[in-house]
């Protein structure tokens, strides 16, 4: 069971509307991953969505390096919603 790979689980609640993660679990393959994590992490019935990755599949950047990360984003301030008037229908952007 040690040799298994590592799998990040995200689980999305019945009032949520994203995944959020909620820890790991070792499984030979995804569709195993999905049990354990179904059996690991909603318990209680409290999920209606689960998402399993790779640990070795996810790629981070470091929060020291966020500002040469992030600088050219600062440059296109036409990306920021301050230029549009947002509808009050709209609830979710």
């Amino acid at each position: 069971m040690s040799d298994w790979p590592l799998w990040e689980v995200f689980v999305r609640s019945k009032g949520g509307l994203n995944h959020r993660h909620v820890g790991s679990v070792h499984a030979p393959d995804s569709e195993l991953a999905l049990r354990h994590a179904r059996d690991t992490y909603t318990r209680r019935q409290e999920g209606v969505s689960l998402w399993v990755v790779p640990s070795a599949s996810i790629t981070a950047s470091d929060p020291a390096d966020s500002g040469p990360l992030f600088e050219p984003a600062e440059d296109k301030v036409y990306r920021h919603p301050t230029f549009y008037d947002i509808p009050n229908e709209v609830k979710h952007i």
